[in-house]
Order: C-alpha cells, then sequence, then structure tokens
C-alpha cells in the first residue's frame, strides 16, 4: 500500500515539554555520544514514547510517496524502507521500551545525517536544532489552541 506524505495517523500531538525532553536526548547524544546519555533512560517508557512519535514525525514525512510528484521505483523504493523502518522501531518499543530509547535515538539521528541533510545546516547538530524548532512551534499551535487538551 502506497501512502502520500499527508496520511499521517491520527494521533494526539506531542507537547512542547516532549518535544524538548526528546531533542534534548537527541542532542546529548548527537554531540556527546552514548557515553553522555547511558543510563540516562534505559527504564524510562515516557521517553521510548516520545523519540517514536518524533521518529514517526521526521521519517514518515521525508520517505512516503509525495502524492503530487512524479513516482518512480525509487520513490516507492524509499517508502517501504520508511515504513520498514517505522514499524520496527514500533514493534522495539512495544516489546522493550526500556531498551529502545538509544537505538530509535540513534535512527533518528542516522536520518538527520544520511537520508534529510538539511542544506543550510551542514551540522547534524543544527538540523536537530531546526527540526526542534519547527516541533516546538506546531506543539504549541496545538497546545494553545482554544478547546486543546492540556
Amino acid at each position: 500500500m502506497i501512502r502520500a506524505a499527508t496520511d499521517f495517523p491520527s494521533r494526539t500531538p506531542l507537547t512542547p515539554e516532549q518535544v524538548e525532553r526528546g531533542f534534548d536526548y537527541l542532542l546529548a547524544l548527537q554531540m556527546g555520544g552514548g557515553a553522555s546519555v547511558a543510563g540516562r533512560a534505559e527504564a524510562d517508557p515516557e521517553l521510548t514514547f516520545v523519540l517514536l512519535r518524533l521518529a514517526e514525525d521526521i521519517v514518515w514525512p521525508v520517505t512516503a510517496v509525495d502524492g503530487e510528484a512524479d513516482p518512480c521505483a525509487d520513490s516507492f523504493a524509499l517508502d517501504e524502507v520508511g515504513g520498514v523502518l517505522l514499524s520496527a522501531l514500533r514493534d522495539w518499543a512495544r516489546d522493550s521500551p526500556s531498551t529502545a530509547v538509544l537505538g530509535i535515538a540513534r535512527s533518528i539521528i542516522r536520518s538527520a545525517v544520511n537520508v534529510i541533510p538539511d542544506p543550510d545546516h551542514a551540522d547534524t547538530a543544527d538540523t536537530l536544532e531546526t527540526m526542534r524548532d519547527e516541533r516546538l512551534v506546531l506543539a504549541h499551535a496545538v497546545h494553545s489552541a482554544p478547546g486543546a487538551h492540556r
């Protein structure tokens, strides 16, 4: 099944605090390596959930077949790779939330480095900070809207 980049599953958006927490972990890992975050989140299912949601928000739109572009074999392959990656991360988070944090975080960082490099931000930390800022704007907009759940 081919999914369009705009076919996101309906779900409650992350709060600004969750976005900050997830990107704080990603940036600590990116800038300091595994030693800087070792032992920090192994037993934290909430961080696992946050990182999985960030992975979905980052990987899905970049790998999904664009409904407006002219699809080709490569775009269908990328769509499938994105789907497989997210499925594997979901399974890992479900089956072992206490050990999935580091692997999900590394997958997000690899995606930022290899799949979605930002030409304006050659440094991966800069790219992650830009993604954080974009997601924070969305999270604040959603959670400060009238009738939003807080």
